[in-house]
């Protein structure tokens, strides 16, 4: 039983294919077209808004990049130009809503000789009153290409990125009501967490981020890190590298998440400056038509790579209710500099529940229903597979979380197995 359950555990262990499916839909295009620019979403009463800050034009050159904003209606499928962003051109910046506001932090400016400083700027845009608001409190360290995430819709965390010379692997929090800054725990400082294009988003208390460039080269990664937040302290976090994503690397994907499951919207395989060239001297980046999920209730992935639509250069993506999102500019094949807006729908991102060969797992909180076809003791096993619990005869389980060590098991019944987290 140890040497099946061993198997069992490295086959299960590997990418699982969810049946997810995505319907991309264009929708009105932007007036402008943009790349690399800060998006996210709004609601005004009850308008649903996408705004967009910042970018490159498709001169795809340090005088393209530009400080231009706009605006999308979803209701009305409408574009119209807004104020400019309080400051020099620049790209790489990332926007969040949180109470009621927008904030568009760091990016970085490109001078004519090819110079590049990060910024330590923190805009503030008011879309109740279509106007921006003085500057918050200036990032303490200047960052771009960084990941940028809410967390209880009060705080945003900015993590790793570029900073003028290098990758950095500072995590800086910002408390956009008290308008300061605090320190979190930094990730380990070495090219498995430090990035700069690398996206991510807060389950919970923990936060996934995926991909980015890092190393004396600047390639691309799989890499997958999350950090446990503590609850009672978010400037306390636990580091841990996880096992890589499957498929191409990740280079500037849009991320977001339903439920349990995170997910990144295009990207590239190969890293790039902004002019769409890989750094690596190859040529021009063409974008993956890819969308990577990962489920954390059960540590699944998903790599679906035959989207509709392949676009890069993606630095945010607007995310509203009845499970949609939505994209616009970025960089289509042969970095064409897009002005494109489209709109993701999924009517199984969402699911909460697994299915394996005569077994189905549904999460429920703290516990866990496994259903089966038919009637037979079950058992757990452990990734050492050690037997760590067993059950009488019968069709319908329930597992309370609890009751366990948090990690990945595999569940037994006669000749069925299918894996769970706890």
């Amino acid at each position: 039983m140890l040497k099946l359950s061993n198997l069992l555990f490295a086959i299960l262990l590997g990418t699982t294919a969810f049946s997810q499916t995505w319907q991309w839909s264009q929708l009105a295009d932007m007036p402008f077209r943009t790349s690399n620019n800060a998006v996210c979403e709004a609601v005004v009463g009850i308008d649903e808004v996408v705004y967009t800050f910042g970018g490159i034009d498709t001169t795809k050159i340090y005088s393209g990049i530009h400080n231009r904003c706009f605006k999308y209606t979803v209701g009305t499928d409408t574009w119209i130009e807004i104020d400019t962003l309080p400051d020099a051109p620049k790209i790489a910046s990332a926007a969040s809503f949180v109470k009621g506001k927008i904030y568009i932090l760091g990016g970085y400016h490109v001078a004519a000789g090819g110079s590049e400083t990060s910024s330590n700027k923190v805009h503030v845009y008011n879309p109740g009153t279509e106007s921006f608001e003085a500057d918050g409190a200036s990032i303490p360290v200047p960052i771009d290409d960084h990941v940028q995430c809410v967390y209880q819709d009060s705080l945003i965390f900015v993590v790793t990125g570029w900073s003028n010379s290098g990758n950095v692997p500072n995590v800086q929090i910002y408390n956009p009501l008290l308008n300061q800054w605090q320190v979190g725990t930094s990730t380990t400082n070495n090219a498995f967490y430090t990035a700069f294009g690398a996206s991510g988003y807060i389950i919970g208390d923990t936060i996934y981020y995926h991909g980015g460039a890092s190393g004396g080269a600047f390639g691309a990664k799989k890499f997958m890190r999350k950090g446990y937040i503590n609850p009672l302290d978010p400037t306390e976090i636990t580091w841990t590298l996880m096992d890589d994503a499957p498929g191409d690397a990740g280079y500037r994907s849009a991320c977001s998440a339903h439920g349990n499951t995170i997910f990144w919207i295009g990207g590239s395989a190969k890293s790039y400056n902004y002019d769409g060239i890989a750094y690596d001297g190859s040529g021009g980046v063409d974008p993956s038509a890819r969308v990577l999920h990962f489920n954390n209730s059960v540590y699944q992935y998903s790599d679906e790579i035959a989207e509709p639509y392949g676009v890069m250069d993606l630095r945010g993506v607007a995310k509203f209710g009845n499970d949609r999102w939505i994209i616009c500019g970025g960089m289509d094949t042969n970095q064409v500099v897009s002005n494109r807006t489209f709109l993701l729908t999924s009517n199984s991102v969402g699911l909460e529940s697994i299915e394996g060969e005569n077994l189905l797992v549904k999460y429920q909180g703290e516990k866990i229903i496994i259903e089966t076809s038919f009637s037979a003791e079950g058992m757990l096993i452990d990734p050492s597979g050690r037997v760590v619990d067993e059950f009488q005869k019968a069709s319908f389980f329930t597992l309370n979380r609890v009751n366990y060590t948090p990690g990945i098991y595999i569940f037994v019944q006669g000749n069925s197995s299918i894996r769970i987290r706890l």
